[in-house]
């Protein structure tokens, strides 16, 4: 690598001896010289020279000195490494230069040994500094990249090298989050491309704000979609907990987005949401050529489908048995033992509620309810019916009263 040295000096003979005494390095390409005679024509050949790694300047020259060269170098933050040039009874002024940010100094007259020396040791000095340029650019790259998946915090983490996303896959304990917002489709269909666009992007940074605030993992984003992972790429032993508090969240962030945008004329529908735990392959499998981030599995499918299947429960957030009891102080209503495609065994569903709901009187008359149709007692029909006339909107006490009306007395649901 070759390395560019600007030398500052008045004096007339020292460029012949620089270019005799370094003529092997000047020859073979690892170092070139350029030459001022002052302070106004060193930024002078700085202005055309982009280049130079390094500065040697003597104090004491007509016109601009060294010591303002060097300040006028700090001002234009010039990232050089500088070696001030005087004699040795003048070290009042050299103190000074090194207080103003010089790197190293020679004396007059010049020991070219010296110099050599001071010279090779700038060098590998410029080194370290290029070297840690380049690592800074390279995770600030990284940085870029990584937090469009996850939350800043992870993304700084990840891209320092304090976790390691290889190339391939691990088996992972994790929650699995898929949202979907109803009737989108037919929205783009309608509505202005920059409508949309406004619509679209301002839902993704509220939904994704959620996500990262939890510091949960966006590890797919298909159109107004969002498959969030918790307990990845990093350990997050309550990712259970997590994946329901952020459902909470984007429920409440999706319902207001909803009534806005309602209110415009922009018949916007429902978020919904399903999720899941267990274990899952995750990993980059980009093939080396792209950064994708995925995650494959049987918790990821069922997630998928639990987020489906709010369409037919009328709920909007669904969760598995598996989620709900790995989340701390979970409180939900039982939805029933669902039928899932691909899977032999049913599994058990809940819709999760907000302490201020969990301890209501209605959501009691609910779980009296479930009792009595998980129990196979007539009074259920009765209960539920009850249950809809109070409150028209619990869509999953409707779907629990059509089901008994239409003569299916279990629990167990084939969606």
């Amino acid at each position: 690598m070759s390395t560019s040295i600007l030398v500052v000096d008045d004096e007339p003979d020292l460029e012949a001896l620089l270019v005799q005494k370094f003529r092997k390095q000047i020859r073979d390409g690892t170092l070139r010289f350029l030459f001022a005679r002052d302070g106004v024509e060193a930024l002078a050949a700085l202005q055309t020279n982009q280049d130079v790694d390094m500065v040697l300047s003597d104090i004491n020259m007509p016109r601009m000195d060294g010591l303002s060269l060097l300040a006028k170098l700090q001002e234009r933050n010039e990232d050089l490494s500088t070696i001030m040039v005087s004699a040795y009874s003048d070290m009042a002024n050299i103190r000074i230069a090194m207080n103003r940010g010089a790197y190293d100094f020679v004396t007059k007259p010049i020991d070219f040994a010296d110099l050599e020396a001071t010279i090779l040791k700038t060098i590998r000095h410029v080194e370290a500094l290029r070297e840690t340029q380049r690592r800074q650019s390279m995770a600030e790259q990284a940085r870029a990249s990584l937090a469009r998946y996850f939350s800043p915090n992870l993304a700084e983490r990840l891209a320092s090298g304090a976790d390691a996303i290889d190339l391939g896959g691990t088996r992972r304990e994790l929650a699995s989050l898929f949202t979907d917002l109803t009737g989108f489709t037919t929205l783009v269909e309608t509505i202005e491309p920059k409508v949309l666009g406004t619509l679209l992007n301002d839902y993704l940074v509220g939904m994704t704000d959620i996500v990262f605030a939890h510091e949960g993992t966006v590890a797919k984003v298909i159109g107004d979609a969002l498959h969030v992972l918790f307990g990845a790429p990093s350990d997050q032993p309550d990712h259970a907990s997590r994946a329901v508090a952020c459902s909470f969240m984007l429920d409440a962030f999706a319902c207001s987005f909803r009534e806005n945008w309602n209110s415009k004329g922009i018949p916007l529908g429902h978020t919904r949401i399903g999720s899941h735990a267990g274990t899952a392959v995750v990993g980059n499998f980009g093939g080396g050529r792209f950064f994708d981030y995925s995650a494959y599995g049987d918790t990821i499918n069922v997630a998928a489908r639990l987020q489906a299947a709010n369409k037919t429960l009328g709920t909007r957030i669904c969760v598995s048995g598996s989620l709900a009891a790995k989340a701390q102080n979970f409180c939900g209503r039982p939805v029933g033992d669902l039928c899932l495609r691909g899977r032999a065994e049913p599994i058990r569903a809940f819709e999760p509620l907000t302490g201020e709901r969990c301890g209501s009187a209605e959501t009691q008359a609910y779980m009296d309810a479930f009792q009595e149709l998980e129990s196979g007692d007539p009074a259920a029909v009765a209960s539920f019916a009850a249950l809809v006339g109070r409150n028209p909107d619990d869509g999953l006490a409707s779907f629990h009263l059509k089901r008994l009306l239409n003569g299916e007395t279990s629990t167990t649901i084939t969606l």
